[in-house]
């Protein structure tokens, strides 16, 4: 009886812990991706702002930018790859090796590493991502491309365009197309992933030869 009791102390105590880690989590996440908004709002006020006969308040039209563009977003921190890696690792503890649950393979490249990437070649230049030099991805549909492919692709479109990617919906605008510093972590990490594999095969290889 004293054993149930501590280890239904020891499972409650573990569930407290992974649920403060993921609140920390969430607000990483919220604040990664308000840090972005504002960097968005930024650029939009800069090209589009225009002098008048009245003194401009520029934190009030930089917070109104910021709202627009955040309002528009339609990213979620329960979808962004960041929680979805912790979610696996914590999902790894007691099932590694097993597929979690809602997990869609067809929507989402699973890396060995357990980051996510939908798309590991630019749908323009053909480029695999871990060659682009300078790799951008999508605020709403996370797909990356090539920077100045996907810009100037944007801009012959006269900036009202479908995202290149097969069968994705999203429309694509200049200034949500970003260099996200975790894509940059994320790539690296594939890349790193990739040669580890090649490795091993080379390996595989030679042994059975």
């Amino acid at each position: 009886m004293e054993l149930k009791k501590n280890s239904g102390l020891r499972q409650n105590s573990s569930f407290v812990v992974v649920k403060q880690l993921e609140n920390a989590v969430v607000e990483l996440v919220e604040t990664h991706e308000n840090c972005l908004h504002r960097s968005s709002a930024i650029q939009s006020v800069g090209e589009g702002y225009r002098p008048g006969p009245e003194l401009t308040d520029f934190k009030k039209l930089l917070d109104t930018e910021f709202e627009r563009v955040k309002s528009s977003s339609s990213s979620c921190p329960q979808n962004h790859p960041l929680m979805h890696q912790f979610h696996q690792a914590v999902w790894n503890v007691h099932h590694a090796g097993q597929t979690m649950p809602g997990e869609e393979q067809e929507d989402i490249v699973m890396t060995g590493t357990g980051s996510n990437i939908k798309n590991l070649k630019c749908p323009i230049t053909g480029k695999n991502i871990t060659d682009l030099t300078e790799p951008v991805c999508s605020l709403d549909c996370k797909h990356i491309y090539d920077k100045n492919a996907i810009l100037n692709f944007i801009k012959s479109n006269h900036g009202n365009v479908k995202c290149p990617e097969s069968a994705c919906p999203k429309m694509l605008q200049a200034k949500r197309v970003v260099c996200d510093p975790l894509l940059l972590f994320e790539i690296d990490e594939l890349h790193t992933s990739s040669i580890q594999t090649a490795r091993t095969d080379v390996i595989e290889d030679f042994t059975e030869t």
